[in-house]
């Protein structure tokens, strides 16, 4: 038997976690991407080690993605995309929680609606680099041995175009963003 359970968060909640996410910009400046990295991996391992609901979980797998491409160097991102994948990451980097991890069942769930909210800001950098890492694959399956002999070119090609369809896709998106205070 399993029991769904529907949040909504009204402005003043998402004031609430804009006001987080800005503090762990501000502390995390300090830092370098490396560190911010480092940390938001070191949570994703922490938890992946947890018995985590499946709402959690499915979001856990998109964050392991959005630190995936930002050190894929393959994908070759733009600094700019960076720089915002980076100040998302920015929160994770923070040990302190709103609910304390170790709470079973609901330890996470602040976790779980950040990575929510920051996936609402970047599903489509997300959506291109998945789209991207599916394009490599097949083309490397499909040409073997033959796929390291114009690899770069193929991989530049494929970027260029991927980039710009998700640009043209963010220009023509017109819902305000929750971090639009922030970035």
């Amino acid at each position: 038997m399993s029991l769904e359970i529907n949040l909504e968060l009204t402005d003043a909640d998402l004031a609430h976690f804009r006001h987080l996410m800005d503090a762990a910009i501000a502390k995390s400046e300090q830092l370098s991407n490396e560190e911010i990295i480092s940390r938001a991996k070191a949570l994703v391992e922490k938890m992946e080690s947890a018995p985590l609901p499946e709402f959690v979980q499915s979001r856990l797998m998109s964050l392991s993605a959005l630190i995936n491409a930002v050190q894929d160097e393959e994908w070759q991102m733009p600094e700019d995309e960076k720089k915002e994948i980076m100040t998302s990451l920015a929160y994770f980097s923070e040990p302190e929680d709103i609910v304390p991890d170790h709470v079973p069942v609901i330890g996470y769930l602040d976790d779980a609606i950040m990575i929510e909210l920051v996936l609402q800001n970047l599903s489509l950098d997300l959506k291109a680099y998945r789209e991207f890492c599916g394009f490599r694959a097949t083309e490397e399956a499909r040409r073997g041995e033959a796929a390291n002999v114009n690899r770069e070119n193929w991989l530049a090609g494929t970027r260029a175009q991927i980039r710009s369809s998700m640009r043209r896709n963010r220009s023509g998106a017109k819902r305000p963003s929750f971090f639009s205070r922030i970035m």
